[in-house]
């Protein structure tokens, strides 16, 4: 009776607190009730290192008033005894979509693109939308609430999960006893971003992650342009934005890589996002670290692969398998590093699921503290709510829970959660816990009694001896009901027994026969309850063995990166790529990375000498077009996309980039794809196995760009609906382009030539991404590769460009180069080649494998390319075939995979050939590197060696036995009762010219 009359009081005490004092009363008087609520002699946790022992937690009004050991309790409070429970703040997850429909993606309009926004007085692309609120689009879910609220947590963050741009969220208390009036803690607190597109619009920009980033930036200067005054137009999504910029900006990144992409953009605008991550940043540790950023991390980690199929099981990759592994890992190692994250309950099939995932990262070496701080303290402080969520300091809400032990200990009951003042009870804490062993007596006949399952559904099991006695039990407000099945009874006919429980936790009671007598029981406790091995448990299996991390974390990675070596190379035949040719038994001397001597017995000078007798040393392959290393080629939303970088989505890990170092291939240009006649910036890199995106590229690299003609620009196999429709169209194209950056340009020297004063009085010029692009193009400054194949079209970009005043760098595929060479050479453009590739489309029919060498007989820079991952480790022998198809030299065959590229690509002065004071980026050969026998033995970019035959066949035997042992691991979590996944074999995929993949 006692309990019913304080939860009544309790009950009257959590209306009052939230009914709005100047709402009218039409039931008669109106009564506030101003009881205070004590908790007193508990363990409470006012912050993960803020601990009160035998404390008292004082709450008013849905707030904390006090919290200590010598707290005053008011007359008129409610006085609850904790002795022995603890007190925790309730968790904050501050990345949800509580409350928020899911937004419906557009019907599909056919196969046109939309291209223009379809918004009048917003931002001219419908995938930004600042302007959102969720406070508009939200509405109360009391089902997930209970889930969350079961699960420990107290308050949301809230967001509207569409767009790049995706507004404003709010701050929701998941109490349910309350209005949304009082739930809504904050209706403008945060700004949300991802790289994902709307689903609710069909316009085609950006078709790519790169193309997501140039937007983003673009925004981000058109917002500052738009701030100034310079608009004769309104934009209420810029002025949106421009109203959010002081708000937390939080990013969905979701992999290490975006996070990466994230902190780049927010280096360059001065933006320190809070990143919302995924979980393999431990992959990159050292890169995420030095973001300096706060992350959002998620739990979902991976389960084992059921491995019984091993057809199935030889198609998973050692890098899914180690992740598995080592995901868990991720917030341990991310707490090591010092870097702050709060925890979420996003990404989770089943958000239930929280807890034992959260439980596994801590027994995977999250400290505890770091863990709660990660639930509580650190996910108010980012979200700018330090004292009112998270802890349990005066005036903070009074979220809270309270429970049976420290709340990360295995067994540890969690009973209430507490929101705003509100009780949700989750487990009876008055309870008496009734599972163990007991001897049941039942009218003086002994039974053997075993209580198991969970505290508020017990499972029952009644033995005599070897003989099992059907059972079944309920267990509700200290009550007992036992109902079994006596022996000799035939029939499933079960006597009802009931009992009231003593705070010992032994059982007596009454009941009645099947034949309606009195019947007298009781049990005695022998043995506490012992784990049900078929009961799910917070805390995961024991720990198997964490494989180490390796750069990248797959098949070949390195446990280290490659270090600088001083190498003298003996007796070995030397292809110079240079004037020198072919020298024979000849020393080369590396230091620092450098070419320092060649020559004949040279001293090693300290260096570590290797004896390449009969062996051949050249300068690395370098390959003018390739598509490797990139997350995705192409941003075909427009038909010019020359703000988009390629060097935003470099792809360290991409295992071509080992297979070109086993090719001999060391530097590589990452070309946009032919989408659209003006493609995206190129990015210059080293194939440096192992290194971060930034560690790829080359530094101060030369300025390159792709342009596209023919087929694919036109969208001769697809219906786009975007101009240009024709080869003229695609002329027009260039033209207009060229119009406006030169009238772009005069703008901008018009404004900059005027006084202080003069500016303040004039309308500055939008400054454009694009447009600066093209004019780094007019002005020399940066360099066009451009994909060709028809004769008329090739003759059309060199006269556009002679009109604008500069030259086409290199024309790549070429494959009518030979038509007019002699045109070429006058305009003074190379040309980048497959040797012998034709008849894939109908504009290639007219290749001939004599292309090479009939342009370089004209004195054309011809260089051999891949344009093809697979093709691209083989460069050595495409070279080859100019050596059969037009009679070239063997040297001059080789100069067009070293220093022709090179020139090419402006790297002449660095790489591309054996000579003193260029990169020691080398490859010794078994054999003529023109042969089909010839084999990479090893592979040095500055002097490091990154690739090693014989090291590479060490590594796949380790691959191999590491995936063994994986394998074993995933059978002995199967059997232990952790879940499996059934495996699901990944292709890989090889990118090319032609490739579009949005990769997010």
């Amino acid at each position: 009776m006692k309990n019913k009359l304080l939860a009544l009081a309790l009950l009257w005490c959590s209306f009052s607190v939230f009914a709005q004092e100047y709402f009218p009363e039409n039931s008669g008087v109106k009564n506030i009730n101003n009881n205070y609520t004590a908790f007193t002699n508990a363990k409470i946790y006012v912050t993960p290192t803020q601990v009160i022992e035998n404390g008292t937690l004082l709450i008013h009004n849905g707030k904390v008033v006090g919290t200590g050991n010598s707290v005053k309790i008011p007359e008129n409070s409610v006085v609850i005894d904790l002795k022995g429970k603890y007190i925790y703040p309730s968790f904050v997850d501050m990345y949800t979509d509580f409350g928020i429909n899911k937004p419906q993606r557009q019907m599909n309009r056919g196969r046109s693109a939309q291209y223009d926004a379809s918004r009048e007085g917003f931002y001219w692309n419908d995938h930004v939308m600042p302007e959102n609120k969720a406070i508009e689009k939200f509405s109360y879910d009391a089902n997930r609430a209970k889930g969350l609220v079961n699960l420990g947590f107290g308050t949301v963050n809230s967001f509207i999960p569409d767009g790049i741009i995706r507004g404003t969220s709010i701050l929701v208390a998941l109490n349910s006893q309350g209005t949304d009036g009082d739930r809504i803690l904050d209706d403008n607190l945060a700004q949300h971003l991802s790289f994902q597109k709307s689903v609710t619009s069909s316009q085609a920009y950006p078709s790519s992650v790169m193309g997501a980033m140039a937007l983003i930036r673009q925004m981000y200067y058109d917002a500052k342009w738009y701030a100034d005054g310079n608009s004769k137009t309104k934009d209420l999504s810029l002025e949106a934005l421009n109203r959010n910029k002081n708000l937390p900006q939080i990013f969905e990144a979701d992999s290490k890589l975006y996070d990466l992409r994230a902190d780049k953009i927010g280096n360059e605008f001065g933006i320190n996002y809070i990143i919302k991550g995924g979980i393999d940043e431990y992959e990159l540790i050292d890169d995420i670290k030095a973001t300096k950023a706060s992350y959002i991390l998620p739990l979902d980690f991976p389960d084992a692969y059921d491995v019984s199929n091993p057809y199935l099981t030889s198609k998973i990759s050692l890098m899914d398998m180690k992740e598995w592994n080592e995901a868990p890992a991720n917030p341990a190692i991310m707490a090591k590093n010092g870097i702050t994250f709060a925890l979420t309950t996003a990404d989770l099939k089943k958000v239930g699921d929280f807890k034992e995932n959260l439980m596994k990262a801590i027994q995977y070496g999250l400290d505890k503290t770091t863990a709660l701080e990660a639930l509580t303290t650190i996910p108010a402080k980012l979200l700018g709510k330090t004292g009112v969520v998270g802890s349990l300091k005066d005036g903070a809400y009074a979220n809270f829970l309270i429970t049976s032990g420290e709340i990360f200990e295995d067994g540890t009951t969690l009973y209430e959660n507490w929101v705003q003042g509100n009780k949700n009870i989750l487990e009876d804490m008055n309870i008496v816990d009734v599972r163990g062993d007991y001897t049941l007596n039942i009218d003086g006949t002994s039974y053997n009694l075993s209580i198991k399952g969970s505290l508020d559904h017990p499972k029952t099991e009644i033995t005599k001896g070897d003989t099992k006695i059907a059972s079944k039990m309920t267990y509700a407000d200290g009550w007992i009901n036992l109902f079994y099945n006596p022996e000799g009874t035939k029939e499933p006919e079960f006597v009802r027994l009931v009992a009231d429980i003593t705070k010992e936790g032994n059982i007596s009671g009454t009941g009645t026969s099947v034949t309606g007598e009195d019947i007298k029981w009781s049990a005695t406790k022998t043995a506490e309850a012992k784990a049900d091995k078929n009961e799910k448990k917070d805390k995961p299996a024991e720990i198997l063995e964490i494989e180490p991390v390796t750069y990248p974390n797959k098949t070949f990675g390195t446990a280290a990166l490659p270090k600088q070596q001083d190498i003298l190379f003996k007796n070995a035949t030397v292809w110079t790529s240079e004037d020198a040719g072919v020298l024979e038994n000849t020393d080369v001397l590396v230091k620092n990375g450098k070419i320092a001597k060649i020559g004949k017995n040279l001293s090693a000078d300290g260096a570590t000498v290797i004896d390449a007798t009969g062996k051949h040393l050249t300068a690395g392959i370098v390959d003018e077009h390739s598509h490797l290393a990139a997350t995705s080629i192409n941003e075909g939303g427009h038909n010019s996309s020359a703000e988009v970088q390629m060097s935003d989505v470099i792809d360290p890990d991409d295992p071509g980039i080992y297979r070109d170092l086993s090719g001999g291939v060391t530097t590589i240009q990452i070309l946009h794809g032919s989408a659209n006649p003006i493609g995206g910036q190129s990015a210059l890199i080293k194939l440096k196995w192992g290194e971060d995106p930034d560690g790829l590229l080359i530094d101060n690299a030369p300025k390159f760009i792709k342009f596209a003609l023919g087929e694919n620009v036109k969208q001769s196999n697809w219906s786009g609906g975007r101009f240009p429709q024709s080869r003229m169209g695609v002329e027009q194209v260039y033209v207009d382009y060229f119009t406006r950056a030169q009238e772009y340009e005069k703008k901008w020297k018009t404004y900059n030539s005027l006084s202080s004063k003069e500016k303040s009085k004039t309308t500055a010029p939008r400054y454009d991404e694009e447009m600066e692009t093209l004019v780094e193009i007019l002005n020399g400054e940066r360099f066009i590769t451009c994909h060709s194949y028809v004769q008329s079209e090739i003759n059309m970009l060199m006269k556009v460009a002679e009109k604008f005043g500069f030259r086409v760098n290199t024309f790549t595929h070429i494959l009518e180069g030979y038509k007019l060479a002699d045109k070429m050479k006058e305009h003074g453009v190379g040309g980048s080649t497959f040797s012998d590739w034709w008849a894939y489309k109908y504009e290639v029919k007219d290749a001939i494998p004599y292309n090479a060498a009939i342009m370089s007989s004209q004195g054309v820079t011809v260089a051999i390319n891949s344009d093809d991952a697979e093709m691209s480790r083989r460069l050595n022998q495409e070279a080859a075939k100019s050596v059969k198809y037009g009679g070239m030299s063997q040297e001059d065959a080789w100069k067009m995979v070293t220093i022709n590229p090179a020139k090419l690509l402006h790297l002449d002065n660095r790489l591309g050939s054996i000579k003193e004071g260029k990169d020691a980026d080398l490859v010794l050969w078994n054999n003529n590197p023109l042969s089909i026998y010839a084999i990479a033995e090893k592979t040095m970019i500055e002097g490091a060696f990154y690739y090693d035959y014989e090291k590479m066949q060490q590594e796949a035997k380790a691959a191999q036995e590491e995936k063994s042992k994986l394998i074993n691991m995933m059978l002995e979590a199967k059997n232990k009762g952790m879940r499996t996944q059934a495996p699901k074999p990944k292709e890989e995929k090889l990118l090319d010219c032609d490739s579009m993949i949005y990769a997010k």
